[in-house]
């Protein structure tokens, strides 16, 4: 994967959106990308004004307009300047997740990032928010920005199932943090296992099909590596048992990742417009920033 050229950051001027502002500036100058920073008014506020105003209604717009660029300059001014980052500020009226992917589709947009809002990110996410409708309908790469960005990324949780959106992710992973450690997470079940426990098959031999399949796994990801050209010394594996969506929120803790990178989908992915299950539940549990990944291996 070519390295990012152009990143699009969409505000709605919250601090938590000035964070992921920060991030986004940070990123471009560790990459040596340019950065957009983008705001969009809501149209459907501009029309409520505009049927209760009447003529006045297009001078309260412009009003509006220049307002929201003034404050997306302060947004620039409070991050500050990245040496050898080109910034530009774009202001916006429409449907907004409409507007951001029209406009990242016309500057050819590399990322896209945004800022979670915290506990509420959660029912947002779920209840068909813009972040929801941004993250299922984005073609490219999508960084959520949970935390204040105070150093590059250095250690990246990648979740892998071994389907095309796997090496996918691996790619983006190095584009969006080259110099990070790698850990690679694979969550594996023994199949029909409660099954051959019913049939009465000795524990023993049910062990034996756990250590099979983890050492399956293992050789697995060691494969996927070496094929994406991963540095053996910044590369670690980890393979359990059980619920994958509960083992990427404790491995984020447990191996201090700063940043979780997944596939939109997965390999149960039936229809384009849902999110995965496993990236529902990590974008809702996980602590740290998490970029959903539209890439799938070519």
């Amino acid at each position: 994967m070519e390295p990012f050229k152009t990143i699009l950051c969409a505000t709605d001027l919250s601090v938590p959106a000035r964070h992921a502002a920060a991030r986004a500036c940070r990123l471009a100058g560790e990459v040596g990308a340019a950065v957009t920073l983008i705001h969009v008014l809501n149209r459907g506020t501009l029309d409520e004004l505009r049927a209760l105003l009447g003529m006045q209604a297009e001078a309260v717009e412009q009003h509006l307009v220049e307002r929201a660029r003034a404050d997306l300059n302060d947004v620039a001014a409070s991050i500050g300047a990245t040496p050898g980052v080109a910034t530009k500020l774009h202001v916006a009226t429409g449907a907004v997740p409409r507007e951001v992917l029209d406009h990242a589709d016309g500057i050819s947009a590399d990322l896209l990032v945004l800022g979670a809002r915290g506990e509420s990110f959660v029912r947002h996410l779920l209840l068909g928010s813009t972040a929801e409708r941004l993250l299922r309908r984005a073609g490219r790469p999508m960084l959520v920005v949970k935390q204040r960005p105070v150093d590059c990324y250095r250690c990246v949780l990648v979740p892998v199932d071994f389907s095309p959106w796997s090496r996918g992710s691996l790619n983006v992973a190095r584009a969006i943090a080259p110099r990070a450690e790698l850990v690679l997470l694979h969550a594996f079940n023994v199949p029909f296992e409660g099954k051959l426990r019913f049939a009465g098959v000795e524990e023993e031999s049910i062990n034996r099909y756990r250590i099979e399949a983890k050492q399956a796994a293992l050789q697995q990801l060691t494969w996927l590596a070496a094929d994406a050209g991963l540095d053996p010394g910044a590369t670690r594996f980890s393979v359990l048992q059980g619920d994958a969506s509960r083992h990427v929120v404790e491995q984020e803790q447990e191996q201090d990742c700063d940043l979780i990178v997944l596939g939109k989908h997965g390999r149960n992915a039936v229809e384009e417009l849902l999110l995965g299950s496993v990236t529902k539940h990590v974008l809702a549990e996980s602590n740290c920033d998490v970029v959903v990944s539209a890439q799938q291996a070519n």
